[in-house]
């Protein structure tokens, strides 16, 4: 059981400090960043201090040293997967907070990933800006998302995938999840929970759902660890790889990053038309799921065609 946050008068004074600097346009350091989130998550701050600082920092614009020093910390905090083979394991993973209500592309391509002989780590939670999140999907379809670590390693060993959600696997960020929902926007945590993958993954596919965080996170990720990953962002506005046409991708691979456009042509296919790919529910998300896995679209189907560029991103 959570236990209720201070009253103002305990409040550390560092945290209105760094709103107001927040508030002035003045980027944190990664220390700085650091210590904000260690106070947060150790109850040191309201929900309104929360709420405020999550939101200047939005309006500010995130930026690396901040996005490596907040991650770093939930990585610490974390319940990790230890798993012998982290150079053969791959993290599929849309960071949510866009405005294209999709299917959950990622989760459906992780899958496939994981039929086609790929060791996935999928490290996910319910929707908090958006209708479906991964956890809600495969809940929907019979998994057990509560599984602990040592099930995990089970799954990701006989079946090439297991699932960790992320409360479970943060449980400190049960501090932030109120005020994340009663704000209501994306904030700096829909990119954290992708790139503090508790299994320590060194491959990683991130949809972003703004052009100005594909090279943004493409530089944090080799400072956390990561040795191959493409970071993408879909004309519509997806975070996802498109298949109706470009994406503008940052591919970290040989210790360098690459920047470059994908068009559908690429991959073999015709742009296709994006409205069928909208979702409203997660019973809409689970029955589009449960076709694509199944084969029970036709070959030029949007929804088909989208989950597989994405899995095929996700084997190279």
């Amino acid at each position: 059981m959570l236990s209720l946050p201070p009253d103002a008068s305990q409040v550390v004074p560092m945290i209105k400090e760094i709103i107001q600097s927040l508030v002035d346009n003045i980027d944190l350091t990664e220390e700085a960043a650091a210590d904000a989130l260690r106070a947060i998550l150790k109850n040191d701050a309201t929900n309104a201090q929360i709420g405020a600082f999550l939101t200047a920092l939005r309006m500010k614009g995130e930026t690396v040293e901040e996005m490596v020093g907040m991650a770093r910390v939930m990585k610490e905090m974390c319940i990790k997967v230890e798993l012998p083979y982290k150079e053969h394991l791959i993290d599929i993973v849309g960071t949510g907070g866009d405005r294209v209500k999709t299917f959950n592309i990622s989760t459906i391509a992780a899958l496939i990933v994981a039929g086609a002989g790929g060791r996935v780590a999928k490290h996910g939670n319910r929707a908090i800006t958006g209708r479906c999140g991964s956890a809600d999907l495969l809940e929907a379809l019979g998994v057990n998302i509560r599984a602990d670590p040592e099930t995990v390693k089970q799954c990701i060993n006989t079946s090439y995938i297991g699932f960790m959600f992320a409360p479970d696997y943060h449980p400190a960020m049960k501090r932030v999840m109120e005020p994340r929902r009663e704000i209501g926007i994306r904030t700096i945590f829909n990119v954290l929970g992708p790139i503090t993958n508790p299994a320590g993954v060194s491959s990683q596919l991130i949809g972003v759902p703004d052009e100005s965080l594909i090279i943004k996170v493409a530089r944090v990720l080799p400072r956390l660890g990561v040795k191959h990953a493409m970071v993408v962002h879909g004309q519509e506005g997806t975070d996802e790889i498109s298949a109706a046409g470009k994406t503008k991708v940052a591919w970290i691979r040989d210790g360098g990053i690459s920047l470059l456009e994908l068009h559908p042509s690429r991959f073999g296919i015709d742009p296709v038309k994006p409205e069928l790919i909208i979702s409203d529910s997660v019973e809409k998300s689970l029955e589009i799921a449960v076709k694509v896995l199944c084969n029970c679209y036709e070959d030029k189907d949007p929804r088909k065609l989208f989950s597989l560029v994405n899995a095929a991103a996700g084997l190279i």
